[in-house]
């Protein structure tokens, strides 16, 4: 696996850098045969050292996960332990699943970071949002299930997919209080509609 380790004012030594590609390469191997690459960002904030790690284990399979601690071991250990969890909860799923057809894996796409200066970036007004332009976006034909596995996968709030029942876009995100909420204005009306 392609393994690029950097950090924001933040020294990534021998070992830490030696420590992160063998438990990175041994958690994400246990799982799948040919991982493609990864990336291990390490950064400062006062006391604690926060770490992402975004790892495409298999052609668009795309994992995402991020941890706070005291030192930079243990915040990588602990965002480990969240890309860890999720691989074995897709491998599961993949297994369970009782279809026949293994349809094209991905995950919703990276939110864009604009800055001023950028040509999608508009200045806030006080008292109003800021609207920020996302990047052009593949909506992809999934089972409700495949759906709700890619937002938890890529840790998103949101995915947009065209279902694969009745070919009408639908919405998966993720509520306030952690459930997956799910809109499909093509489905069936519930019962007394």
């Amino acid at each position: 696996m392609d393994l690029l380790i950097n950090g924001k004012h933040v020294d990534v030594g021998d070992a830490l850098r030696a420590h992160v590609e063998e438990m990175l390469n041994g958690a994400v191997s246990k799982y799948f045969d040919r991982p493609l690459d990864g990336i291990v960002t390490f950064s400062r904030e006062g006391v604690n050292f926060p770490v992402d790690i975004s790892v495409h284990a298999a052609r668009g399979v795309l994992m995402q996960g991020s941890a706070t601690a005291a030192n930079a071991y243990a915040a990588f250990d602990g965002t480990l332990v969240k890309i860890a969890k999720r691989l074995r909860r897709h491998k599961r799923r993949l297994r369970d699943r009782h279809k026949g057809d293994h349809a094209e894996e991905a995950v919703a796409a990276p939110e864009p970071e604009f800055a001023p200066g950028d040509e999608d970036y508009e200045q806030p007004v006080a008292g109003k949002p800021a609207v920020i332009a996302e990047p052009p976006t593949d909506i992809t034909t999934l089972a409700v299930s495949e759906a709700v596995m890619r937002v938890e996968l890529a840790d998103a709030t949101a995915l947009m997919f065209s279902n694969r029942a009745h070919g009408v876009l639908n919405v998966i995100y993720r509520r306030p209080d952690g459930n997956i909420g799910w809109i499909d204005p093509g489905g069936e009306p519930a019962a007394g509609d």
